[in-house]
């Protein structure tokens, strides 16, 4: 009898397991514009993915002068364009932590809470019920930044949430786990796309894999956050390198480029692109995230992480969109 319950109890296992395992994940998105617009497309994708959610930037913080001031603060808008519940979500550059004082932080918490309050009250969002902070903290900055956490959460009656880089899942034990409610793991930007490397910058799979071999023993609950963006990474003739986002291989076509190679191509005529002047013999290096490329790093999230979780996908916006159909993102 012993033995016919242990069978029973790895075939339950085995069962639970298969079917966690055969669920969707559920689908939000960031929106990370100054000038909010939803068009028909993003209408489209955000209800047929069936939506709840949308990560919204509200303004960034840097140091200025020596003290941290916002900047880039959305332009007013509709929130009833969007059928979603508006999550507010605030850059904040590492160096400000690096360089605001101990007794700033709290006036820091102040400014950041009551600025997010004017502008949803301006924009008449609906109730606030989660704040999502975007920093890229390290080990010098980890004290001061979970302090101001700790700080925004004892102020506020909402759910605090953060960005995790996949450095600081790997070196959880040097950055530390910051204290908020919940986190959402960012699997791109994996290294500096001015480098010399010939991977992907945004989206490069081994090293995903390699940043995320003890994923399961992160204490903190996270979503995952995917991308659906691409950008061009302009050099000159000094091997100096600009990017330039947005750009795709579709927008380099003869006869003012030509290709070199896979994603590489060459400046054949002075001309603009995108707003940037680049001169004749300017090399682009294209990276973007394919629907193959997003495939395989979907199917391995979903394979590796063993607990329930969301994606979030960045961004909501119709140039990024229109590259993917809704079963792509699904």
């Amino acid at each position: 009898m012993k033995i016919k319950r242990l069978i029973c109890l790895i075939l339950l296992c085995l069962l639970m397991f298969s079917c966690r395992k055969d669920e969707k994940h559920p689908i939000d998105f960031y929106y990370w514009k100054t000038d909010v617009s939803f068009g028909e497309t993003e209408q489209r994708y955000f209800s047929a993915l069936s939506c709840r959610r949308l990560f919204i930037r509200l303004f960034d913080v840097d140091m200025q002068g020596g003290e941290p001031v916002p900047l880039a603060k959305i332009k007013r808008f509709d929130p009833g364009g969007l059928p979603a519940e508006y999550v507010p979500a605030v850059f904040i550059t590492n160096r400000t932590f690096l360089y605001v004082s101990d007794d700033q932080i709290a006036d820091l918490v102040e400014r950041i809470d009551k600025l997010i309050q004017e502008i949803a009250t301006v924009n008449r969002l609906p109730e606030i019920r989660e704040i999502n902070i975007d920093c890229d903290w390290t080990p010098k900055t980890k004290e001061k930044y979970f302090h101001f956490l700790r700080i925004l959460h004892e102020k506020t009656d909402k759910k605090i949430s953060c960005t995790l880089r996949l450095h600081q899942i790997k070196d959880k034990a040097i950055t530390g786990v910051p204290p908020v409610d919940k986190g959402y793991l960012m699997c791109y930007a994996t290294s500096d796309p001015t480098g010399e490397s010939t991977a992907n910058s945004i989206l490069d799979i081994p090293m995903l894999k390699a940043y995320t071999k003890t994923i399961n023993a992160y204490p903190l609950t996270f979503d995952v956050s995917l991308p659906l963006y691409s950008w061009g990474i302009v050099t000159n003739h000094l091997g100096h390198k600009k990017l330039i986002n947005g750009l795709t291989a579709f927008d380099l076509r003869e006869p003012a480029f030509r290709q070199t190679a896979e994603n590489r191509f060459e400046v054949m005529q002075d001309c603009f692109l995108h707003g940037l002047y680049i001169n004749k013999g300017f090399t682009i290096k294209i990276e973007e995230i394919t629907p193959e490329l997003l495939a395989e790093a979907k199917r391995y999230l979903h394979q590796k992480i063993d607990r329930d979780y969301g994606v979030v996908y960045f961004h909501l916006s119709e140039g990024f969109l229109k590259r993917y159909s809704i079963n792509d993102l699904n």
